[in-house]
This record gives structure tokens, sequence and C-alpha cells, in this order.
């Protein structure tokens, strides 16, 4: 773990701090983000782009009484933090007063997790992420399809420091390689994977796998809309936990009385279990949050069963517990959020969850997908890159996309199979580990015509 680089984010944090205490804040708090990110965009089976950036960014949390302020900056010389404080002590003055308003949070022991950096992400190449590509594009030639999407690597510090005491900072790496093929006579696939080590990510095995749906996706045909049992893989099954943490998971949507949560409730089968884990090396480990707050382990779902949603330090003072270290950045309209979600392995093979299917889809991933109902988890969206017609547990063929409305309660508490493998994915915030699931209803609304 790169020690240099989380120290010098956090004395940057506290020469923030000493800039809003001399502006009169009477508490305050520092998140520094410092990221280099490199990317590798390649298109028509060709490297189009490589490009790398360096970013810091400053956020202020400027505090006078019960009124609140945030500033954020990118300079980092001591005018502009200066300036930063003094736009912050600006804004505190003219705001309004939060009534429940309960101070910024206190330390928390914080672990550090050894997990969340590689040093090969760190020290990535070009070069390093060419060789992913011309893997990918190797498949793609191999099928006599055409390639795109990224490969990209990361280095992430975060330093939090607080006037209450909060010392926190620390670097993670991230790597993730996504592909699209498209095929000459209409198909389209989709493969993708997310990881600490760049070096675990499997370039080709990737690129075979978009590659083939896209030559198994061509001359897809039409199919009434309607009721069918699906088996949706592990990306589409990424939307089903982003959109349940989205809506249901945070102490915040339960407040405010728009999550479909009680605890103790029965929301799924007894093969779904579902814990937001910070520390689990599966995933994209983090060891606290953007206010400095060490990360615990939430059960979310425990054999289908309500028993948690994560706090940030204003929710949890609401309801007088302690904070599970997800909050976000500030100012935050979202409330905490689970940023780490890791969903219980099953028993069934691929070619299980297949053959349990008389008559139904297997579902690749979804698109564009919108909540229509958030207390009962109704989302509407589109199937994409590789949607397929099962009969007698037997693919037949491909099918032409469809738009569904569906309870995402409903389909956990019609999964009936879960894979034993799982995949390692970037969600709509953080990282997700998650199989492919076998559900026994979903509600297609409508066809399309590509």
């Amino acid at each position: 773990m790169n020690d240099d680089r989380a120290r010098d984010a956090l004395e940057l944090a506290e020469r923030v701090l000493a800039h809003a205490e001399r502006e009169g804040a009477s508490e305050s708090e520092a998140l520094v983000m410092a990221e280099d990110a490199a990317l590798t965009r390649f298109a028509n089976s060709q490297i189009h782009q490589n490009v790398s950036e360096t970013n810091v960014s400053i956020n202020l949390r400027f505090v006078v009484g019960k009124r609140v302020a945030v500033a954020s900056t990118d300079r980092t010389d001591d005018e502009g933090l200066r300036r930063l404080a003094a736009n912050a002590a600006g804004i505190a003055r003219v705001v309004e007063e939060l009534d429940d308003w309960s101070g910024l949070p206190e330390p928390t022991p914080i672990e550090p997790v050894p997990a969340a950096y590689a040093a090969a992400t760190a020290e990535a190449s070009p070069e390093l992420r060419a060789e992913g590509v011309r893997a990918v594009i190797a498949a793609a030639d191999d099928a006599g399809v055409t390639a795109y999407g990224s490969f990209s690597t990361g280095t992430d510090t975060t330093a939090v420091a607080n006037s209450r005491g909060i010392r926190a900072s620390g670097t993670r790496t991230v790597a993730h390689l996504l592909t699209v093929s498209m095929g000459p006579d209409g198909g389209s696939g989709y493969a993708e994977q997310a990881g600490v080590d760049a070096t675990t990510i499997d370039a080709a095995a990737l690129g075979r796998e978009a590659s083939d749906k896209a030559r198994a996706t061509a001359k897809a045909v039409a199919i009434d809309a309607g009721d069918y049992p699906v088996v949706l893989e592990e990306y589409a099954v990424v939307d089903l936990l982003d959109m349940l943490g989205y809506l249901g998971f945070s102490a915040l949507a339960v407040q405010e009385e728009r999550s479909f949560v009680e605890i103790g409730k029965r929301i799924g089968t007894d093969l779904v279990s579902i814990v937001d884990d910070g520390r689990d090396p599966a995933g994209l480990p983090m060891a606290f949050d953007y206010e400095g707050v060490a990360k615990q382990r939430v059960t979310l779902l425990e054999a289908g069963v309500c028993r948690g949603v994560v706090y940030d330090s204003q929710t949890a003072a609401r309801d007088g517990v302690a904070s599970t270290g997800h909050g976000l950045p500030a100012p935050n309209p979202y409330g905490p959020f689970p940023l780490n979600q890791v969903m219980a392995a099953g028993t069934a093979s691929r070619e299980e969850l297949v053959g349990g299917l008389d008559r139904g889809l297997l579902v690749t991933r979804f698109h564009y997908t919108n909540p229509v109902h958030p207390k009962l988890a109704i989302v509407t969206g589109m199937t994409r890159d590789g949607t397929f017609l099962v009969e007698g547990g037997r693919i037949l063929g491909p099918v032409k996309n469809l738009r569904f409305t569906q309870s995402y309660l409903e389909a956990m508490a019609g999964t009936v199979a879960v894979a034993r493998e799982r995949k390692t994915l970037k969600g709509f915030l953080g990282g997700v580990v998650v199989p492919a699931l076998r559900i026994e209803g979903w509600t297609f609304t409508g066809t399309t015509e590509h």
C-alpha cells in the first residue's frame, strides 16, 4: 500500500482544517480525493485512445452552529485553501439551519485492508492494457466480429480529517475491462470484469465471451411480450443489487418512508442473502467511508429476510445508533449507500440454471433501467447484448430485445436457483460481487425491432 500518497493527502486535509478554524468554523471536515487514472479505449477492433489524468479534489464541510456549508476546490496551494475556507464560511452565513444536525462523526478504529491495493495496478503501463486489448481483439477476429470497449487502471487515495479528531487515509487500486462485440448480422455481445489487481483480469476470456455471444445473437427473432421465467447473468443481477441498494437498503430511505425494508420481513427466498462488506477481498474493498468512519459489515438480506440497512453519521444520529461507515461525500441528498454489496453464491452450474427452464429466457444484461415505484422496487428497462429463448432446458436461439416492468422484490421472492460462481463487477457507485440467478417469473411488457 502506498503510504506516501495517503500521508500527503492527510497533511493536505490538516491544512484545510487550519484555514477553516481561522475562518471561525465551530466544526469542520476536510475530504481529499486524489486520483491517478489511465484508460485505453478501442473501437472497430483497434486501439484509438490512450489517456491518463491526475486529479486532486478537496471538499470542505464547514459548520457554524447548525448551519452546514460545503465548498470544494482542486487547488492545493495555500491561497487556494484560504479561498476555499472563506467561500465555505460565506455560504454558512446564509444557509438555513438544520434542525436535526447532530454534529460531525467521532473517530472510530480503522483497520487497513491490504487487499484493497495492488502494485501491479498502480504501476500498470499502457503496454499492459494494450496486451489485454490485443487479447480481446484477437478473440473478436477469430469469431469474425468487431470489438469495442475500454481497459482502465487507477489508484485512488482518500483522506478525511475533521475537528472532532477523525484522521483517516488510505490508497486503493481498481482495474476494469469491458467490451462489446458487434457482428455483421446484427448480433452483439458483452463482457466485463473488475478487480483490485489488473493482472487478474482475464482479457482473452472476456473477449471470447463477448465475441461468442455476438455470433450467437445474429438474426434475432421477435417474440411476444409476457411473463417468462428467466436466467439472469451476472451483468443483469448487478442492476438488481444496485436498485435495491438505492431504493431500499439506505437508512435515509427508511426514515423518509420510501423504502421497502422492514426488519424481519421476508422479501426473498432462502437462496437470497446479501451483505455489504468493505473488507471482503472478493470485491473492491475500502476501509472507511467519505466521512472517515470505519466501514462495518452489514447484513442486508439473510436467507431472504431483511436484516439491516446502511447508515452515515446523520441518519445514524436520528435513529440513535452508530454509523455503519456508508457516508458519501457532502453535500449528499441521497443518504448512505451500500458500496460493497456481495451476494451469496449458490450451488448451481450455468448448465443447471439454463437446464431448469422449461420455456423461458436467458438475459445477458439490462439497459436504461429506471425506478417506477420505489416502495415496491418496480423498475422498467430493456434487455441488451444477448437475450435467448430457452425451451426444454436448451437454448434455441436469440430473440430481439424486450422492455420489462418488474418488481425487483418479486424477483427476489421468485429466485429458485443461484449459481455457484460469482463475478466482481462495477456497480452504480462501488463494486458488486454477484452470481447468476434463475427466477420463476419476469414481466416483459413490450417488444422492439432491434
